[in-house]
């Protein structure tokens, strides 16, 4: 299995980098993409969330469903890379990322589907959690996470490596809130 980068990863533009308001099929196309890695993983899969813009109601967010599979071995690669190749998803591997991978649904862009692979009860895990739970229970993030992003996206269509570089500030704040809120709640 190739370990470099994949090219995909600075691949500049992508007509999926638009923000539209929060659709209420969201959660069901996540549950039935669940379903579908699931059948798939079998065991191999300790916990499939909805993770993302999309998970937070209210949100705007891009047309792209987040989805987390957390598995017991991350370095296991061929537990979660092949059956989720079978079902038609990119592997995207990171060298930066040893410990988080990323898939892509279909594997041609425009993207329906990003799949986060971590290590169940890792740090990875629990932040995507944690900022999801966040964002549902502080509407108010919401509003200015939606601005943000319509902004981002206004300054450069289309630029996925734009937007995604304008919001790192911003949700490495909003991690380190909604991390310090799940161990004040008990999450």
């Amino acid at each position: 299995m190739d370990e470099s980068r994949h090219p995909s990863l600075d691949e500049r533009f992508d007509p999926a980098v638009r923000i539209v308001e929060y659709d209420p099929a969201w959660p069901e196309m996540a549950a039935a993409e669940m379903a579908r890695i699931g059948a798939a993983m079998g065991e191999a899969a300790v916990r499939i969330d909805h993770v993302g813009s999309t998970a937070v109601p209210g949100l705007a967010a891009k047309a792209i469903v987040d989805l987390q599979l957390s598995v017991a071995d991350i370095d296991a690669r061929s537990v979660y890379v092949e059956p989720l190749e079978g079902l038609g998803y990119l592997f995207a591997p990171d060298t930066a990322s040893p410990d988080f991978h990323f898939f892509g649904l279909p594997a041609a862009r425009p993207r329906t589907h990003h799949l986060h692979v971590c290590a169940a009860g890792s740090e990875d895990e629990r932040r995507h959690l944690a900022v999801r739970d966040y964002l549902r229970a502080h509407p108010d993030e919401v509003g200015a996470y939606a601005e943000l992003k319509r902004g981002l996206v206004a300054r450069a269509t289309g630029d996925r490596l734009a937007y995604i570089d304008g919001k790192e500030e911003y949700v490495a704040a909003l991690e380190l809130r909604a991390l310090a809120w799940a161990a004040d709640v008990g999450g």
